[in-house]
This record gives C-alpha cells, sequence and structure tokens, in this order.
C-alpha cells in the first residue's frame, strides 16, 4: 500500500516497521530501539490528542462481541497511555487487567491516568506463562502472532482493532490478521467497523 502525503515522518516509519515485522519478526530488533524513543516523546501528550471514544468504537464493538463471557485475567498488548486496558477494567470490573508497552514514558502515564497494573515489556517476547490470559487486545499495535497464541487460554479471545482502518500508521490488513490467527488454531468470530476503523475478534477452541 502507498503511503500518501498525509502521513508524518513518524507514522511513515510507523508504517514501514510493521510492514516489515510483520513479514519477519525477527526484524523488530532492528527497529524496536528508535520506536520505543518515539512513543517516548510522544508518551505526555498521546492520550489528549490521540485518544477518544470515537477512535476506541473498534475495540468495544470487538468487545462487545464477546457476549458477556466471564474474563478472569486480561492483557492489553502495546498499551500506550492505558485506554484499552482502562475499558476493560470497566467492562469486566472483577477480572485482573494488565497493560504492556516497549515505551516506559507510555507506561508512566498510564500509571499516573489508571489503577491497572501497567508494565514494560516487548510484545516480541511477553513475560507470561502460556494461556495465561482468558482476553488479549491489541489496539493500533503490530501483532506478533507467535506470543499472542502462546499466552491465550484456551477458549480465551483476541481483539485486534485499528482505530482508522487502513489509515492508521500502524496497521495490518484485517485479512492478513484472521489468517495468521486461524494458522495458529484460532476460530474467526466476527469483524466490526465502527466510523473509520475496523476490529476482528477471533476465539481460541
Amino acid at each position: 500500500m502507498t503511503i500518501g502525503p498525509r502521513f508524518t515522518i513518524g507514522q511513515r516509519f510507523a508504517r514501514l516497521v510493521t510492514n516489515v515485522v510483520v513479514r519477519a519478526p525477527f526484524l523488530w530488533r532492528v527497529f524496536r530501539g528508535r520506536m520505543t524513543r518515539q512513543f517516548d516523546r510522544l508518551a505526555s501528550e498521546w492520550d489528549e490528542t490521540r485518544v477518544s471514544r470515537e477512535r476506541l468504537a473498534p475495540m468495544i464493538a470487538a468487545l462487545d462481541g464477546i457476549d458477556g463471557d466471564r474474563v478472569g485475567r486480561a492483557l492489553d498488548v502495546g498499551t500506550g497511555t492505558g485506554a484499552v486496558a482502562r475499558l476493560l477494567s470497566e467492562r469486566w470490573p472483577g477480572a485482573e487487567v494488565t497493560g504492556i508497552d516497549v515505551s516506559p514514558g507510555m507506561v508512566e502515564e498510564a500509571r499516573r491516568l489508571g489503577h491497572e497494573r501497567y508494565e514494560v515489556g516487548d510484545a516480541a517476547s511477553l513475560p507470561y506463562d502460556d494461556g495465561e490470559f482468558d482476553l488479549v487486545t491489541l489496539n493500533n499495535m503490530i501483532p506478533f502472532f507467535d506470543e499472542i497464541a502462546r499466552i491465550t487460554a484456551p477458549g480465551g479471545y483476541v481483539a485486534v482493532s485499528y482505530s482508522m482502518g487502513p489509515r492508521t500508521p500502524i496497521w495490518v490488513p484485517i485479512e492478513r490478521v484472521r489468517a495468521e490467527l486461524e494458522r495458529r488454531g484460532f476460530v474467526h468470530v466476527a469483524d466490526f467497523r465502527a466510523g473509520p476503523g475496523i476490529a476482528l475478534l477471533a476465539k481460541r477452541p
């Protein structure tokens, strides 16, 4: 996909990294430092300028698709300032919700804004046990599919959303997301569209 002039230099870099890493996850280590620094610089203004209920609408639609199932432990991967993690706490007040992000600056902001557990960590090598989570969410995040599959419990869900669809700087076509999850044994539940965004919900049998 051609990147149009609407993208800033930083957004162009994010799209480049996404395209490369989805095809060759081992190359993430080449880009990780620069991506981390980029998000650290944006952390203090992120929640005010880039987070809104409208932008969270695709993820909210996907969570609606879980249809009341119990969620005991949930993980938001690439949590940023914790907006989706806070959504999970609202929806499942009794759940243990964790947000993880490679950017220390983002995690610091998330801890300031919410009461959930927030940790600095790399989505390519998550510090959690196999099958630890009933729900794993990724909003505008590069998906490391092997790790997603490893940490999702049998019967658990994965929700992946992109708030502006193909205009999201970090974007993987939803068909590719679906195929990669199905290759790892997930069952596709549904796709959801809300405003310009799109989301996918899958379940591990």
